[in-house]
């Protein structure tokens, strides 16, 4: 049991290891894939580093829903209805539920996990509304649990963890004993679950885009005008694909996350929205009163081979334009983390550093600084969302020329997924990489920076070199078992 907090006898919380199951994450999850409002936040990179952690949730206490301005809070038993900011609705349940302590071995020991639409932009500034909502689901959802499933990719070995939330007194501490138990049962009954196998087998599919190549090509020159008109230095343009389903959403994360490992894949199974993701991105990380970001600017496709690579990678970093993109975010993020931060602790601790993925090559810097005192997980994210990286620079400015100039709202696409706990931790994306399942419609978006010298025909085919992984996962009409899928590729 871990040192925490007491209400009298009452611990905040309590951690149980169970030991290595001898299965991945991956394949635990797809025992509870279809189970409403479970969540898998994947560290698919497999990184030896020991802040990497992949998270299973199922059957929250309370979800969280807001569509505009109209909050929903289903607690299961009763719903609550009523208008207002979402930020502030949930800055209120988080303090609702609070555990004062923090485990040092493990980030996140329960709380929040969701999304936050790129649209939800519009409660932290005065932004026109023009395009249009043709996918129609929440802004935002989070779910609250109070028992989760952590893998510890260190030393490859599963704990369960729980609050006791909702309930108070004694009730909560029957409750958290019943529910580590609950979730330990299930997990066991679920090892002697075989899921049936899958054929791999290749499909054409028939994308549609919200842009033509020839009014990408548009927008992009109207960007470069208010760029030469100095309203703005940057500004991330992006156009989104639809195609229809023909596999199981989760079958199709396990080949996304194969293909394109990342270490911010996620798959949440919201009801009737589900999200599959591999995003490369952190847009911010909290613990305790430290908080990071890891902004994304400059990138090329990666090469045939490990020649073709060493060029491109070499290309990349020497790229001037490339360079100028992720120096004017690494301003835009330091000033943003500067009005929650204590002055001059604000600090760029990583300059550029050119990281690899298996389709393309990618510029990353990191932004850190010291919290002021009281700052807490919601007041980051209405100082910060959106993320700069995704808006461009200057960033109010940006997203007004966004909204101008793409047809249909992103949501939430370029917004953010993650987690935040009980504790005041929270790790979150930013959404990119990512397919948005509604019905049997799935829909991907891809973008980049503008910039004054930038080549429009250069600029339309980064955004299908960042799509790659995408397409090439959604063109297999069946998903694969976890032995299957290691032959995709």
């Amino acid at each position: 049991m871990p040192a925490a907090r007491h209400e009298g006898k009452i611990v905040s919380h309590e951690l149980r290891a169970l030991g290595s199951l001898n299965e991945s994450p991956a394949a635990i999850y797809s025992r509870f894939k279809n189970f409403p409002y479970s969540f898998f936040l994947d560290s698919a990179l497999n990184s030896d580093k020991p802040d990497r952690f992949s998270f299973i949730g199922i059957e929250p206490f309370l979800i969280f829903k807001s569509k505009k301005d109209r909050i929903t809070l289903d607690w299961l038993t009763r719903k609550e209805q009523f208008r207002g900011n979402p930020f502030f609705a949930l800055k209120n349940l988080f303090a609702r539920f609070k555990i004062d302590s923090q485990n040092p071995r493990f980030p996140f020991i329960g709380g929040g996990v969701g999304y936050f639409s790129y649209d939800l932009k519009d409660f932290n500034e005065r932004l026109p509304d023009r395009a249009i909502d043709d996918i129609n689901i929440p802004d935002c959802i989070m779910c609250f649990y109070d028992a989760i499933l952590i893998f510890d990719h260190s030393c490859r070995e599963f704990f369960i963890v729980s609050s006791g939330f909702p309930e108070r007194g004694k009730r909560r501490i029957y409750r958290r004993k019943a529910r580590l138990e609950n979730l330990k049962n299930r997990i066991y009954a679920a090892r002697n679950t075989q899921e049936a196998g899958f054929a791999p087998r290749k499909r054409k599919a028939g994308y549609e885009s919200n842009f033509t190549k020839s009014s990408y090509i548009s927008a992009i020159k109207k960007a470069k005008e208010y760029i030469r008109a100095g309203d703005i230095y940057q500004v991330n343009l992006s156009q989104r694909f639809k195609v229809t389903l023909n596999t199981d959403p989760f079958d199709l994360y396990r080949i996304l996350r194969t293909i394109n490992p990342a270490p911010f894949s996620c798959f949440l199974n919201f009801g009737d929205v589900r999200v599959v993701s591999a995003s490369p991105e952190r847009f911010l990380k909290k613990e305790a009163s430290h908080i990071q970001t890891r902004p994304i600017k400059g990138t090329r496709p990666r090469g045939s081979g490990s020649s073709e690579d060493a060029r491109l990678k070499k290309e990349l970093m020497a790229s001037i334009k490339d360079r100028a993109e992720n120096l004017m975010i690494i301003d835009l993020e330091r000033n943003d983390l500067g009005r929650i931060c204590e002055y001059g602790s604000v600090r760029v601790t990583e300059f550029m550093a050119c990281e690899e993925y298996a389709t393309v090559f990618h510029l990353v810097s990191t932004v850190e600084g010291t919290l002021k005192p009281g700052v807490d997980a919601i007041d980051c994210l209405i100082n910060c969302f959106p993320g700069g990286s995704i808006t461009g620079a200057p960033k109010i400015r940006s997203m007004q020329i966004i909204e101008e100039l793409e047809p249909v709202k992103r949501s939430i696409y370029t917004g953010s997924v993650g987690y935040i706990g009980f504790n005041g931790n929270m790790d979150t994306s930013i959404v990119i990489r990512t397919f948005i399942i509604k019905g049997q419609e799935a829909y991907f978006q891809v973008g980049g920076g503008i910039v004054y010298d930038s080549d429009p025909e250069k600029e339309y085919q980064e955004t299908l070199d960042k799509a790659k992984a995408l397409i090439e996962a959604i063109s297999y009409e069946h998903g694969l078992s976890d032995q299957q899928v290691c032959s995709v590729r």
